[in-house]
């Protein structure tokens, strides 16, 4: 792995830019979320793709797009970070989680599947959580990969595994323009759900990226999907070129009073999640794709990228 460039704090959030083995360009990400430490806990954030074929209206991965990573590529990700701070490979924090949530839909690339067995083999941290974030694109490939996905899972991470569907809006014409390709049905995503999660899992989390024009409708959730399954998790929408080019508002910073539908799902047994980020971290330039698109613009490999200004911090 080559670095090509990094921008950070050490103290949340370090975004790196890399070249793997095979010339293929990476962003990934190591964090932290104060008060704690990296003793207490450590996430690492890898790409799946060089790039991004979706396109949702906010994320800057979808700049580009050249296909998928091979395992090898993913885990020059992780080797790269864990070596760095854990040069015996031996991750010593009591909580470790590599989240397949960078740049590309980890559901495209059927090589997580093998990353995933390999990770468990390496034996980096006996408490390590997988987390798979995916918006469930509709193809032939995705069903095989989600097969293989609930097959990983009951092998090597019983109880240790995190599978998120990204939602953003339970009105379909909100959500299929937030989110550009077909996709799972709600109610392919509850049938999944149901077949993927058995006592003892961490439940499956529908995620809301939500800002004043989100479309949350509890009863919609509520005629889906089971509390026994799944739970709730609503994020802020961070700024990024896309949501300044789309014009999609990211003033909305969650919190419980503002969203009046929260209380009728926890009414209804639903477990409820708000999970607002360091601020900072939009200075960084830590959101998907920011630093990568702003990297091959001054290199001119992608001229027309959209501008973005990317404060370096020490």
């Amino acid at each position: 792995m080559k670095i090509l460039a990094r921008t950070g704090n050490n103290r949340i959030a370090t975004v790196y830019i890399g070249q793997t083995e095979k010339g293929n360009f990476v962003e990934f990400v190591e964090s932290i979320a104060p008060p704690l430490t990296k003793k207490d806990k450590w996430v690492l954030i890898v790409s799946t793709l060089s790039g991004c074929p979706i396109s949702c209206k906010f994320c800057d991965s979808g700049f580009m797009y050249e296909g998928k990573l091979s395992a090898e590529e993913i885990l020059e990700q992780v080797d790269f970070l864990v070596k760095s701070s854990y040069p015996n490979g031996k991750v010593e924090t009591k909580k470790f989680k590599i989240q397949f949530a960078r740049m590309g839909d980890p559901a495209l690339n059927s090589e997580v599947i093998e990353v995933l067995e390999t990770l468990y083999e390496r034996k980096y941290n006996p408490n390590l959580v997988p987390s798979v974030s995916t918006v469930a694109p509709k193809a032939k490939s995705t069903d095989n990969f989600f097969e293989r996905l609930k097959n990983v899972k009951d092998k090597f991470y019983k109880g240790n595994f995190q599978l998120q569907f990204s939602i953003h809006s339970t009105d379909k014409a909100q959500r299929d323009w937030l989110i550009p390709v077909k996709k799972w049905s709600f109610e392919q995503i509850a049938e999944y759900g149901k077949y993927f999660y058995s006592g003892g899992d961490m439940k499956i989390a529908l995620n809301f990226a939500v800002n004043p024009d989100t479309i949350i409708e509890p009863e919609v959730i509520i005629k889906h999907f089971s509390p026994e399954v799944f739970l709730i998790k609503i994020t802020p929408i961070n700024p990024t070129v896309n949501t300044a080019r789309n014009r999609v508002d990211t003033a909305l910073i969650p919190e419980k009073q503002d969203l009046p539908f929260i209380n009728v799902l926890e009414s209804f047994g639903y477990r409820v999640l708000i999970s607002i980020g360091e601020l900072e971290e939009n200075k960084i330039g830590s959101n998907c794709g920011q630093l990568l698109m702003q990297y091959l613009k001054s290199k001119e490999k992608f001229a027309n990228c959209y501008s973005y200004e990317i404060q370096f911090l020490e």
